[in-house]
C-alpha cells in the first residue's frame, strides 16, 4: 500500500538543475541556467517568457532533441517516473519518443511530410511501434482523426497536408503526437500562427485530451491567455532561469516577481481599451554575456545593489509557490495594481 502511495506522489517529470549551452563563433551562450520542473500524471504545466527566455530549449532538451553540437548539456536530471534520461543511451531514449512522451511543434506544415497522406503518416506509427497490418493501422489513424475532431475523417484519411487548413493539421498533428499513448505531452506554441476562434479549438482539445488520458502536459507560450485557459501551474522564466512558478491562478492574479507583473500588465483587457499598454522597458540580457547578478535587474524598478551583485535563487513563499527575487514582498498583486 505505502508503495503504490510513493508511486503515486512521485512526479512524471522532474528537471533538477539543467543547464545547457550554445557554442557559437561569438563564445559560449547559456541558454539554460539551472531550470527545475516538476510535472504529475493529470497535471498541465505553463512555460511563460518572452522569446529568448529558455522555453522551447528547455523542451527540446526533455524531448532529447539538443544533445548534439552546437547544443551541449552540460549539467542537471531529467526524470521520466524516476529514470534519468541524459544517463540513457541516445538509441534508447529516442525510443521513449512516442510511447512515453511526445512533442506538438508550432509548424503543423513542416511537422507533416508532404509527399504523403495524413493516414498513411499517423498509420505508420502504429506499424512501426506495434505491428500493425496496412489496413488495421489505417482504422486506427481513421480513429485517431475522429478523437481530435476532424470532420469526415473516413473519407480524409487520404488527403495530403495541403489539402487541410492549419487548424486541421495542428489537430493532425496532435493526433501523430497522441497515437502511441504517451504519458507526457509537450505542445510547442502549438496555436501561434491560428486565428482566435481556431486557437480556442486546439487548446480546447489539448486540455480535453490531457484529462481523458491523464496525461502530464507542458505548454510553451508567450501568451498569458493561453496559460490562463490551459494550466494548473506555470513557470515563468526569464533569460534560461524561472523566476517563478506556482498555480497558476495565483501566480497571474498576484505575482511576486517584477517580470511576472510586468508581463500580466502588458494584456490587452476591457478595462485599459483606449489607452497605451504597459511594457516592460529595454530588452532581455545577451545570453553570452549574463550580468553578475539578477539578469532582470536592468529592467526593474524594484531594482538594489544587491541585485546587481547577487543572483537570486528560487524561494519557497508556500502553496507550492516560489519566486526569485529579494524583493518579491514589494510587487504589488497585478489585481490591485490594475484598479
Amino acid at each position: 500500500m505505502s508503495n503504490q502511495t510513493d508511486a503515486q506522489q512521485t512526479p512524471l517529470l522532474q528537471v533538477h538543475d539543467l543547464r545547457v549551452e550554445f557554442s557559437t563563433s561569438q563564445g559560449i551562450a547559456t541558454a539554460i541556467n539551472g531550470v527545475d520542473l516538476s510535472v504529475s500524471a493529470g497535471q498541465s504545466l505553463g512555460i511563460l517568457g518572452e522569446s529568448g527566455s529558455g522555453k522551447s530549449v528547455t523542451a527540446r532538451t526533455i524531448m532529447g532533441l539538443l544533445d548534439t553540437p552546437p547544443a551541449r548539456v552540460v549539467g542537471g536530471q531529467i526524470l521520466l517516473e524516476g529514470e534519468d534520461l541524459l544517463s540513457l543511451p541516445s538509441k534508447v531514449r529516442r525510443s521513449l519518443n512516442g510511447p512515453r512522451m511526445a512533442m506538438v511543434f508550432q509548424d503543423a506544415l513542416s511537422a507533416l511530410n508532404p509527399v504523403h497522406p495524413v493516414g498513411r503518416q499517423i498509420g505508420e506509427l502504429f506499424r512501426v511501434h506495434r505491428g500493425y497490418s496496412r489496413a488495421a493501422a489505417k482504422r486506427a489513424a481513421i480513429e485517431l482523426m475522429d478523437r481530435v475532431k476532424i470532420p469526415a475523417a473516413s473519407s480524409r484519411v487520404n488527403d495530403y497536408p495541403h489539402q487541410f487548413s492549419g487548424g486541421m493539421r495542428q489537430r493532425i498533428v496532435i493526433a501523430m503526437a497522441l497515437a502511441l499513448d504517451p504519458q507526457l505531452l509537450i505542445a510547442d506554441e502549438p496555436t501561434t500562427a491560428l486565428d482566435v476562434t481556431v486557437q480556442a479549438q486546439i487548446l480546447a482539445l489539448l486540455k480535453e485530451q490531457q484529462v481523458e488520458r491523464n496525461m502530464g502536459l507542458v505548454l510553451i507560450t508567450h501568451d498569458i491567455s493561453v496559460v490562463r485557459e490551459v494550466t494548473d501551474h506555470v513557470a515563468v522564466m526569464y533569460a534560461g532561469r524561472v523566476v517563478e512558478q506556482g498555480p497558476t491562478a495565483q501566480v497571474l492574479s498576484a505575482p511576486r516577481h517584477p517580470y511576472t507583473r510586468g508581463l500580466a500588465e502588458s494584456v490587452a483587457s476591457e478595462e485599459l481599451k483606449g489607452s497605451r499598454l504597459p511594457a516592460i522597458p529595454g530588452s532581455p540580457p545577451d545570453l553570452l554575456n549574463l550580468p553578475m547578478g539578477c539578469s532582470f535587474a536592468n529592467r526593474c524598478w524594484l531594482a538594489t545593489e544587491e541585485c546587481n551583485g547577487r543572483v537570486p535563487t528560487l524561494t519557497e513563499l508556500g502553496e507550492s509557490r516560489a519566486t526569485a527575487c529579494f524583493h518579491h514582498e514589494e510587487v504589488q498583486p497585478y489585481a490591485a495594481h490594475s484598479r
